[in-house]
């Protein structure tokens, strides 16, 4: 698809334009995980399992997926050996703010037939009024023979919308739009008389569940027509609404982006495409001693304390699993505790998480000193309180690797007089004992359902990543601190 209004394409463009497409191809995180699966097994990269035994190969391609919501790959260097090397780590997340289908969402009002949603995360919600609304996640789908198999679904079709209440009912929503987060967000879907006209017979079979006892028929009709399957074959799903209005570039040099889940599937996309990158010519990792790896997680905008979060086992226990596997066929190391110890202190985070861009109606919200601008590079964030995991040493490392390859960053501080989020950079480095840095390409209107992010800045973020897995074991080298 042409999303470009210019003549001619430069190399920074190009790589925006790639992005556009894996943002339009990434509607919840199941989505963005399928998508990052499909590109790097076209790039040689053999799935592994959890539940199974590694044997793993020095140059060696790799990834796996948990809950099918977080994905890790990895290279193992040609020169690396376990208890001498460690691993250069890139992560990021797949989550969004956003709308999720409750488990019993029939509802019916006035007339109209309306969805039960769930809010997740810390949305700018009252962007989410008035928008065409699709649909898209995972369903479990029974299949005759008694298994069941997670599915992707995407419904593109606007189906759902949540109105606003016209301004001759409300004379003060342009002063103050204050709403009822249960009871004035809930979407639209139809009204009960196309629904009634359109109403199909009930099915009859002797396995599977009755889903339309919890959601409105049509709604589970137009889920099985996507997939092609039956509606009792539906047994569950986990269902995010998103914007239909597809990413594109805009303004009128095409130098901005402008989209839904730019946080974080910015930076989800530039830790996999540096990866990818990084090990496209085989010489990349002839030399490397280290492990390349990138984490993409779920859950973050809620905390990420779940099975599939940064705040899981699952960085830790794959790390372990790679220290303990056999690598060309070299038995692990006999103390694999004492090996993985080594490891961890050879190691490096880099916490990949969109940043703020210095707002021109808001100037007066940004430190002084501290205004990231869009096209002026990755943005290094810090914070005296931990609030992002940057240190001294961990700045030098990136600030060094970046100088190398002539690649332009930012810093980012917030004022004493405002609040300041977080990452997965704290959360891991705490609980890893890593060295760890959080960056980000800086964005405007964060958490709203359309974004703003600038097109260089995509290149921007891959460059660096890709940098840093190339260029972390020689820097690290020349750094001294314990």
């Amino acid at each position: 698809m042409d999303y470009t209004t210019t003549v001619g394409s430069s190399e920074h463009q190009k790589e925006a334009l790639d992005f556009i497409d894996f943002l339009n191809a990434a509607p919840s995180p199941f989505h963005c995980v399928h998508e990052a699966s499909l590109r790097l097994e076209k790039n040689g990269f053999q799935k592994l399992s959890e539940r199974d035994e590694w044997n793993l190969k020095r140059n060696g391609k790799y990834y796996f997926t948990r809950n099918g919501s977080s994905i890790v790959a990895f290279v193992v260097g040609g020169a690396y050996e376990a208890g001498k090397g460690g691993f250069s780590i890139v992560g990021a997340h797949t989550d969004s703010p956003c709308l999720k289908v409750k488990p019993v969402s029939k509802k019916e009002s006035v007339g109209y037939l309306e969805v039960g949603v769930q809010l997740y995360g810390g949305g700018l919600w009252h962007t989410w009024f008035d928008r065409d609304l699709g649909i898209a996640g995972r369903v479990m789908v029974e299949h005759e023979d008694g298994s069941y198999r997670h599915t992707l679904v995407n419904v593109k079709k606007p189906i759902m919308r949540v109105p606003s209440l016209a301004i001759h009912l409300d004379g003060s929503a342009n002063d103050a739009f204050k709403f009822n987060r249960e009871t004035h967000m809930l979407p639209i879907l139809a009204t009960t008389a196309k629904a009634t006209l359109n109403a199909t017979k009930k099915e009859k079979s002797s396995w599977g569940p009755n889903q339309t006892q919890k959601h409105h028929p049509a709604l589970i009709h137009i889920l099985a027509e996507t997939m092609k399957v039956e509606p009792y074959q539906i047994c569950d799903f986990e269902l995010c609404l998103y914007d239909t209005q597809p990413a594109t570039l805009g303004g009128v040099y095409d130098e901005f982006i402008y989209s839904s889940r730019l946080d974080n599937q910015g930076m989800s996309y530039c830790s996999l495409m540096s990866l990818i990158k990084s090990t496209e010519h085989p010489h990349s990792i002839e030399n490397d001693t280290n492990i390349r790896l990138i984490s993409l997680f779920d859950n973050e905008e809620i905390g990420s304390t779940s099975a599939h979060g940064a705040n899981s086992n699952l960085l830790p226990s794959t790390m372990e699993r790679i220290i303990g596997s056999t690598i060309n066929g070299n038995s692990p190391p006999k103390n694999e505790k004492i090996a993985f110890e080594q490891a961890v202190h050879r190691s490096f985070l880099v916490s990949a998480d969109m940043a703020h861009a210095v707002h021109p109606n808001y100037v007066e919200k940004y430190e002084d000193n501290h205004r990231p601008a869009m096209h002026k590079g990755t943005v290094i964030k810090i914070n005296a309180n931990q609030r992002y995991a940057t240190t001294a040493p961990t700045s030098l490392v990136l600030r060094e690797i970046a100088n190398q390859r002539d690649i332009p960053i930012q810093e980012f501080v917030v004022r004493n007089d405002s609040s300041c989020g977080s990452t997965i950079g704290p959360m891991l480095s705490a609980k890893l004992g890593i060295r760890t840095i959080d960056v980000g390409n800086p964005q405007l209107s964060m958490h709203s359902i359309r974004e703003t992010s600038g097109a260089d800045d995509v290149k921007n973020g891959v460059d660096l990543l890709k940098a840093f897995f190339e260029l972390f074991p020689s820097v690290d080298a020349r750094i001294q601190v314990d």
